[in-house]
């Protein structure tokens, strides 16, 4: 996997509307982040950040997919989430660690705003609004992971299989139609599961019709079989 490659820095005047939470902010705080920022554009399979590196800024991710991953010592890969766009990325280890406790990676060409962590912080302290609404957004996001990691635990792999499909369709891309970003290991890892079993269980869902499957092309047949195994697990 390349590290950082092809990141290309925008000018500051070029930078968009996309600073998070924006409409809780004053005009003089606006400015001083859109000062102390940066667009940076990683291309497909570049590493943002890698798990035990220093923390040092806020990351919003303005377009593009992420993977979020942790490695652990026998080298093995546990996909925790994807960002999106509009999400704050690594805030969590930011601002309650010293290093990152995962990596993260692109998996398309993605653009993140790189925001200085000493004037967001500075904002952060005056500004009880806009802390609470990135509070908000830390824990959602956290009982997202803790939802998932409960769905890994107590249901059975077609209700696993279906949660994961579900997160694509309604999180990721908001629609029935969509193409997997990951491989079929990568997918494994996000589900909890070994590539085979996921092999496997898709098969039978595009079998019994509930999906229609072609590659990484997936289209939602029965969204009320789909979300009955995700319910009953």
């Amino acid at each position: 996997m390349k590290e950082q490659r092809n990141i290309e820095k925008k000018p500051k005047e070029t930078l968009p509307d996309t600073i998070p939470f924006q409409h809780l902010l004053s005009d003089d705080e606006i400015e001083q982040i859109r000062l102390h920022s940066n667009i940076v554009t990683y291309q497909a399979n570049d590493v943002i950040f890698k798990q035990d590196t220093r923390t040092s800024h806020f990351m919003y991710i303005t377009s593009g997919l992420i993977k979020v991953y942790r490695e652990n010592r026998n080298n093995k890969v546990k996909i925790i989430k994807l960002g999106i766009p509009g999400e704050l990325l690594g805030i969590n280890s930011v601002l309650g660690e010293e290093t990152f406790s995962y990596s993260a990676a692109a998996l398309e060409k993605t653009t993140i705003q790189i925001i200085d962590y000493n004037v967001l912080e500075s904002v952060l302290f005056s500004n009880g609004q806009f802390a609470r609404a990135l509070m908000g957004n830390i824990c959602s996001d956290n009982l997202d992971i803790f939802k998932r990691l409960i769905s890994q635990s107590q249901k059975q792999l077609p209700g696993r299989i279906a949660d994961i499909i579900l997160y694509f369709s309604e999180t990721i891309y908001h629609s029935k139609d969509f193409s997997f970003p990951l491989t079929r290991t990568e997918l494994a890892e996000l589900a909890g599961t070994t590539k085979e079993s996921l092999i496997r269980t898709l098969t039978e869902f595009k079998n019994d019709k509930i999906i229609l499957l072609e590659g990484k092309k997936v289209e939602i047949a029965s969204e009320d079989i789909i979300k009955t195994l995700s319910r009953i697990g």
